[in-house]
């Protein structure tokens, strides 16, 4: 059995290995140099001078150096094209020469055991291609926005300039006065949104829930293009409206319902003889009386008390463009708060109620909240659904 076992295991390592080298083989057949470079790399990382994997050595030595030369070729075409938005492409493919050489060299040396070789790479030292590139590049996306974000017509066009800064920031931090673009091309690319309400009711709003309902804070809803604001800033030129238009607040009478439960109970109630169906006395094997236990059965009424009153609030959220002094979309919105206690009183034996029914008997009548107690506690579950119609509804 042990035998048969390890026959199985040989068996599937050596056709996980198989298909490994096939794969690695067709993804050169097809140019994908690069996976099977990864692959051939993954797997002579744990054992580079096994037999079962030099034909990865043989493959990374043919995928590295197909790999370079297209890749040559290509830098080759588009510099020769003299297109400027070619330079992101030429940086791009020097970093890939480079980092596809460090990514073998710690390999090295990659021993051929059939000829007794090591497999030959041939490197090059790319340093000042990648450097001309990526100052060629900087100066190119620093020209091009800043002539782009004089003649930029809309919030799009100056985000895809903040994006080019972005990048320029990244490849070549605080080039010029880089900063200063993108913090123009960001706050021209910001959408700017007033959020306010209107109570269209004939109730008072509390101060502290309309507070509550335009802290924007606690909706983290601000992200890298859009800004909430429950208060106009002079100096901004908003570009969206939300209004929330309370148009209906309905709340309930107080109400306070009964609800009579009745329980029953045997318990133990002393002890009496034993006697037989003709009234004598049961004795036990040592001819003493049979003592058995007495029961009676206990009663109680429990009289259970509920207090209730509810809220509900209608509305609409509204968006408007104030570009184009248009309304986008509306959507109707609604949100209720149930207040509820219950309370217990009894008459009869508390011993024959459940646990259920005495730990009820432990609260008491309270006063019901106030109307606009009410109002405000339907905050949360407004500030929810204010905030899952806002996160699923762009502006743009």
């Amino acid at each position: 059995m042990k035998k048969q076992l390890l026959l199985l295991l040989i068996l599937t390592i050596t056709f996980f290995s198989c298909s490994g080298v096939k794969k690695t083989q067709e993804d050169i057949n097809y140019g994908n140099y690069d996976e099977a470079i990864e692959t051939a790399v993954k797997n002579l990382r744990s054992n580079k001078t096994k037999k079962s994997n030099q034909p990865y050595v043989f493959m990374l030595e043919e995928a590295f150096a197909k790999a370079t030369g297209r890749d040559l070729e290509k830098i080759k075409f588009l510099k020769n094209d003299g297109n400027p938005a070619n330079l992101e492409g030429i940086y791009n493919l020097y970093l890939n020469l480079n980092n596809r050489q460090e990514i073998i060299k710690p390999l090295l040396p990659l021993p051929m055991l059939k000829n007794g070789k090591n497999a030959k790479f041939l490197f090059n030292d790319y340093s000042n291609e990648i450097i001309n590139s990526k100052d060629k590049l900087s100066n190119y996306l620093y020209e091009n926005a800043k002539k782009s974000i004089v003649i930029a017509e809309n919030k799009v066009d100056f985000r895809n300039i903040y994006d080019d800064l972005n990048f320029l920031n990244n490849i070549n931090p605080n080039y010029k006065d880089s900063q200063d673009l993108l913090k123009e091309a960001h706050d021209k690319g910001t959408d700017y949104v007033y959020v306010f309400i209107q109570n269209q009711t004939d109730k008072a709003i509390p101060i502290r829930l309309e507070d509550d309902l335009l802290n924007f804070d606690t909706y983290r809803l601000n992200n890298l293009w859009t800004v909430y604001h429950n208060n106009k800033q002079p100096h901004i030129n908003y570009d969206f409206d939300i209004a929330l238009n309370l148009r209906e607040i309905n709340i309930s009478p107080e109400q306070i319902r009964e609800k009579q439960i009745v329980q029953e109970k045997q318990v133990k109630d002393g002890w009496k003889y034993l006697q037989d169906s003709n009234g004598n006395a049961v004795k036990d094997s040592l001819g003493n009386n049979i003592k058995v236990d007495k029961f009676k059965t206990i009663k109680s009424t429990l009289y259970q008390n509920t207090q209730f009153k509810s809220v509900q609030i209608i509305g609409q959220m509204s968006y408007f463009d104030l570009k184009n002094n248009q309304l986008i979309k509306t959507f109707p919105i609604e949100s209720g708060f149930n207040f509820e206690h219950n309370y217990a009183t009894y008459r009869g034996d508390k011993n024959a109620l459940g646990q259920n029914y005495l730990d009820l008997l432990k609260y008491k009548h309270i006063p019901f909240p106030s109307n606009e107690q009410m109002i405000y506690d339907t905050g949360e579950d407004l500030k929810k659904k204010i905030k899952a119609i806002i996160t699923s509804n762009n502006f743009r």
